[in-house]
């Protein structure tokens, strides 16, 4: 009988201890889950800031090195003659100032095509993460070895035309033209996509114009432009 009994205890605390085990692992499981939600909810909220504000800079710089480089490819195709028309009286008085809309749509396509292509070819590349930005911490965020993300796709690249006239003398008005072009590159992070938009200003030609302009042709002579996307 006495051993019966202790058979029983030992069944009832081996049984005991086998509720108090998987007690143990619920609990363990509870905390683990509330530990990766915890995580998860840091990582959205500082380490996703952080990233994106890095990935933004480094976007911005190298969309702006690439349509600089594009300018510079295309800028020799840029003439005054092509792009603006001047007519005469018979006096030599001006009586228009105008825009060539075939050759502007051209030079504005050329440019947003070589653009965007540069712009592409830098995109594969990459954007280079230092390992510090995953603390979420910003004082951090700049050291440690860099980690190369390829996490940028092309938008758009949109170019259009402004002009800017300036006295230059008696008699003599200095035109100068301006190439408008903008950029739309989305960023694609792990927390969401988000748009970067860069915009640059660069002279494309100038002109002397002898003779006495009108103050009602002052204004921008240029359509509103052409815009490329991919």
């Amino acid at each position: 009988m006495a051993y019966a009994s202790e058979f029983r205890y030992k069944r009832s605390g081996h049984k005991r201890n086998r509720l108090s085990a998987r007690r143990r692992a619920l609990i363990i499981g509870i905390a683990a889950a509330a530990a990766l939600v915890a995580l998860t909810l840091y990582l959205q909220k500082n380490v996703a800031g952080i990233l994106y504000s890095i990935s933004e800079a480094s976007v911005r710089a190298m969309t702006v090195a690439a349509v600089n480089d594009a300018v510079a490819e295309t800028a020799g195709e840029a003439e005054y003659s092509s792009f603006v028309q001047i007519a005469y009286d018979g006096e030599g008085n001006i009586l228009s100032i105008s825009a060539n809309a075939q050759r502007v749509n051209l030079f504005a396509r050329r440019t947003a095509s070589v653009a965007m292509g540069k712009i592409a070819s830098a995109a594969e590349e990459g954007i280079k993460v230092p390992v510090g930005a995953f603390t979420g911490m910003e004082f951090l965020a700049g050291f440690g070895p860099k980690v190369t993300f390829k996490v940028v796709s092309v938008g758009s690249v949109g170019c259009s035309f402004s002009s800017a006239f300036a006295s230059a003398g008696i008699n003599q008005t200095l035109h100068s033209v301006y190439l408008h072009i903008e950029a739309e590159v989305n960023v694609v992070l792990p927390s969401g996509s988000e748009r970067v938009v860069t915009r640059t200003e660069a002279l494309v030609a100038e002109n002397l114009i002898v003779g006495s302009v009108p103050e009602g042709m002052f204004g921008n002579i240029f359509g509103d432009g052409y815009r490329l996307s991919a």
